[in-house]
């Protein structure tokens, strides 16, 4: 039955991911300008015979059909295209800066579902409590919050005036110690961006996992196990909490895109050296190729860990298959 719920998220995301390549090339083509007025403005080409040259190099003079039957057909050769600024291939690029995000990614997930979770759960332990109350107020403090400012709150107290993360970057310049060091080091670094956005969207998952666990409390599973006089912390654990965690799994796969486009935000706060510059220095040096695949591609992660939620959902709860 995974075998079959996988095979099936797979079909269905080949057209999604090819009606976003056609969208976000389409999006491109309507933006004014091109990487060749950029580069001809640089350099200071000003002979049009040149210019028409390079156009016609680049394939800049073909109908945007022509371009984009090109630019999908590479795609899906898994060719996102060159980059004329950094003069790599567009995946390179991309690749030598993914690993750098995707940490931050995980790192914040792994801290908002976990903190958020914990916090629902005693909310919902103790409803109508002060613990109650202030789980609330926390997450709405957080939501609230912008990342940015939340960051920059961070780094004033934490790096400015406390000293005890550095303000940004991955890692120390010239470190020599061995992978340990190093890896102790970066982790160092990934404290106050993982925290900054961990937070941000902790709150989701406090009030969601809140309002699920007081859900299903009151189902008519819950209510036997304590006539068969089961121990509440055995009745939370086996029958309340576990099915409680389905809407947060769920919401767990609709946030990957607003955590990938929160985490370029908080790159740029933290100096952290993810896609989220690249980006930034592509759109405006007009380098449309990067844009593009880093689009791309990002849809193509959170296509997958869509899947991937889906099937921990089917884990959870055996009846969707």
């Amino acid at each position: 039955m995974a075998f079959g719920l996988i095979l099936r998220r797979i079909v269905q995301a080949i057209p999604l991911l090819l009606g976003v390549v056609v969208l976000n090339f389409t999006l491109i083509q309507m933006v004014p300008g091109t990487f060749l007025d950029v580069m001809t403005a640089e350099q200071q080409v000003t002979d049009p015979a040149l210019i028409e040259r390079l156009r016609t190099t680049y394939g800049l003079d073909q109908p945007p059909s022509v371009q984009l039957a090109k630019y999908v057909a590479s795609v899906a050769r898994l060719d996102l295209g060159y980059s004329y600024r950094h003069n790599l291939p567009v995946l390179e690029v991309i690749l030598a800066h993914l690993p750098a995000t995707l940490l931050l990614m995980l790192s914040a997930l792994a801290i908002a579902v976990v903190a958020g979770s914990a916090a629902g759960i005693l909310s919902a332990i103790k409803v109508n409590t002060w613990w109650d109350t202030a789980v609330s107020v926390f997450a709405v403090l957080c939501f609230a919050a912008p990342s940015f400012w939340l960051g920059i709150m961070l780094i004033i107290l934490f790096s400015v005036k406390l000293g005890w993360f550095p303000v940004g970057g991955m890692e120390t310049i010239g470190l020599d110690g061995g992978f340990w060091a190093q890896a102790l080091d970066v982790l160092h670094h990934l404290a106050l961006p993982a925290l900054t956005l961990g937070l941000f969207y902790s709150a989701n998952y406090a009030r969601v996992m809140r309002a699920s666990m007081l859900e299903v409390s009151r189902m008519d599973h819950v209510r036997t196990a304590y006539a068969k006089g089961m121990r509440r912390g055995a009745v939370v654990l086996r029958h309340i909490v576990r099915n409680a965690m389905l809407p947060v799994v769920t919401l767990l796969g609709l946030q990957l895109g607003a955590v990938l486009g929160g985490s370029i935000v908080v790159e740029a706060v933290f100096s952290w050296p993810g896609i989220g510059g690249v980006l930034f220095d592509s759109v405006m040096s007009r380098n449309y190729p990067v844009v593009l695949g880093i689009l791309v591609l990002s849809s193509a992660v959170v296509i997958l860990a869509n899947i991937i939620v889906d099937i921990l959902y089917a884990r959870l709860d055996p009846r969707i298959g």
